[in-house]
């Protein structure tokens, strides 16, 4: 793929993707969708509202309008994603005060029964002996560790294992002991020898920038993990073209990735990629995830 390309459309923040967010291709499938409302009022403030006949609209139906997004399928490396792409602020909006009670409380209000299952979901993942286990072989342990976006850091790998375990993240929670919370100026001064983006990709507007932010935390050695959940839509056919037609609907997740796409994505990034497996996981949230290593090419 043409590098100017990939920048092109990866760094011109445009609020409408016209482009694939992971490989830059214009070969897109489009089908019309609705954003969620706890997302919608999270990121806009907009609400959902029932047309009535009082309304006097002549040429609208009467229901309930959500707000309206697409569903967009690359047909060139299968990334599914959400065409409407946050900026800074929105991002700031969202992500706000993300899994603490308060945040809970508001998300419980437009889906009730999330303030329970977010008690879950922070208690920490189950699987991170799996982690470490694809990571080891290609890592000289102790190492010096990056966790971005990674909250806390509790789900960072190798807790016994590091010299340093730093965190980056937009939240606002406190981290774990043993952890620092780091910005960018420190990063901008560190190398790191393995850096850790779990369950991040999936939320981030333009991946591919943050890939290239990561770049310059990394030396020569250093591994980058990346971690996306494997979305229960790609589980009976991945290849499928016309998966778009059957995202109806958008939440925090904004970006599905098939194994193409994060080749493409890695690729794209000038990266090379060094291992790539699926964890299965028994956790009753996220059954499959992808796991990439990849070092700098």
């Amino acid at each position: 793929m043409n590098e100017m390309h990939r920048l092109s459309s990866q760094h011109n923040n445009e609020r409408i993707a016209r482009d694939c967010v992971c490989c830059g291709s214009t070969n897109l499938y489009k089908s019309p969708a609705i954003m969620m409302p706890f997302i919608a009022y999270r990121a806009f403030g907009w609400n959902a509202v029932e047309i009535t006949p009082e309304w006097g609209l002549r040429s609208v139906k009467c229901g309930y309008a959500y707000p309206l997004c697409n569903t967009v399928q690359c047909a060139e490396c299968g990334l599914l994603f959400l065409d409407i792409r946050f900026n800074n602020s929105e991002m700031s909006s969202l992500y706000k005060n993300y899994r603490t009670d308060s945040y809970a409380l508001m998300r419980d209000e437009f889906e009730p029964g999330y303030f329970e299952k977010n008690k879950y979901i922070t208690h920490g993942i189950s699987y991170i002996n799996q982690i470490e286990d694809f990571l080891s072989p290609h890592l000289k342990l102790p190492v010096s560790i990056l966790d971005w976006g990674g909250d806390t850091g509790q789900n960072a790998p190798f807790q016994n294992s590091h010299t340093v375990l730093d965190v980056y993240d937009i939240s606002t929670r406190p981290v774990v002991d043993g952890t620092r919370q780091v910005n960018q100026s420190t990063l901008a001064s560190t190398k790191y020898d393995l850096i850790v983006c779990a369950n991040v990709l999936e939320h981030i507007p333009f991946p591919a920038k943050v890939i290239d932010e990561i770049k310059k935390s990394m030396h020569k050695d250093s591994i980058l993990y990346i971690e996306v959940p494997r979305e229960e839509i790609f589980k009976d056919n991945e290849c499928s073209v016309e998966l778009y037609k059957m995202k109806r609907h958008w939440h925090e997740h904004i970006n599905f990735f098939s194994i193409n796409s994060l080749n493409k994505l890695v690729s794209s990034c000038g990266m090379l990629l060094i291992d790539m497996k699926y964890l299965e996981v028994a956790d009753g949230y996220h059954n499959v995830y992808h796991a990439v290593a990849c070092k700098l090419s």
